[in-house]
């Protein structure tokens, strides 16, 4: 059975999804996916707590656990964005790398478009070839938002 709740938080309403056992999505605004039962539980209480943490700049590692859906490559994608560092960012040319698919720098861009759990799969920690916004899968001035946010809370 899929949770969820609306939350307010500084960036406006998000919709955080949860399978009772990990964070399963997060979508920007206020949203009632079709089957999910509107009722808070457990993960989605911790979930929320973790990132107004990470809005002040208390948290750089959330530890909530995540299951998320997606062919293969996605997984990859996600798993290696998972690990950028708060505060740092990495290309889309050096996810492609790290990934073993050194020509596949627009396939990872398209993967993060459709990451299903922004900011804790932290894909505002990818950028283009020259540090600029390409691609981000909430609106794209939340994405420069959240780097100055970590810049200005990193050690």
């Amino acid at each position: 059975m899929i949770h969820y709740a609306v939350y307010d938080t500084l960036i406006n309403d998000v919709t955080l999804l949860s399978n009772e056992n990990a964070l399963t999505g997060m979508v920007f605004g206020p949203v009632d996916p079709v089957g999910a039962v509107n009722e808070e539980d457990t993960v989605l209480y911790d979930a929320i707590v973790q990132l107004n943490q990470y809005f002040f700049g208390q948290l750089r590692r959330f530890t909530i656990p995540l299951a998320y859906e997606g062919t293969d490559f996605e997984k990859k994608v996600y798993d290696c964005v998972r690990l950028i560092p708060y505060g740092h960012t990495k290309t889309y040319e050096e996810i492609a790398n790290e990934i073993g698919e050194p020509n596949g720098a627009k396939a990872v861009a398209n993967a993060l478009a459709h990451n299903p759990i922004p900011i804790f799969i932290p894909d505002h920690r990818v950028v283009g070839e020259n540090g600029e916004t390409v691609v981000y899968s909430g609106p794209v001035e939340l994405k420069a938002k959240l780097q100055a946010l970590e810049a200005a809370h990193a050690i």
